[in-house]
């Protein structure tokens, strides 16, 4: 019986050239950089969110017409638009601080993790964006049957 290998098996003992090792060094610190800029920026979303609560609470009335009053859901939707956005960022931020550690210290472990977390990174973005395009699709289905049904 004849053995067949698979292509990828040649890889086993993939080795990380100098060069790759400074690509994959930049590579961390400008996730490091984007994910900072992504964590002060879900801090200023959590400010802005607190901020029309608080905002909202004191200029609504009984006679609002927000159904929760004032501010109340704009700011409970930037807080699920931040808690969203925490999850990738995160990722990246762990993607970038375990490559610099992996490359400093020669470690494999921390390479296999900061490899793992930047699959996660992507695979959440993917899996956003496959929502959004669907929810996009919905909105546009809706819009084009609440037209047609106003035309009748």
């Amino acid at each position: 019986m004849m053995e067949t290998n698979s292509p990828f098996e040649q890889f086993e003992e993939l080795r990380i050239d100098r060069i790759s090792k400074e690509f994959l060094a930049e590579t961390a610190k400008w996730a490091t950089f984007l994910a900072i800029l992504g964590f002060i920026g879900i801090a200023l979303m959590v400010v802005a969110a607190l901020f029309m609560l608080v905002l909202g609470a004191s200029a609504s009335s009984s006679a609002s017409f927000a159904p929760l009053g004032g501010g109340a859901f704009l700011s409970i939707f930037y807080f699920i638009v931040a808690g969203f956005y925490f999850v990738p960022i995160n990722y990246l931020y762990k993607f970038g601080s375990n490559m610099k550690n992996a490359l400093r210290t020669n470690n494999q472990a921390s390479l296999t993790t900061s490899f793992e977390y930047i699959k996660s990174h992507y695979k959440f973005i993917g899996i956003l964006t496959i929502v959004m395009i669907g929810f996009y699709i919905l909105m546009i289905l809706w819009v084009m049957f609440t037209s047609i049904g106003s035309l009748m």
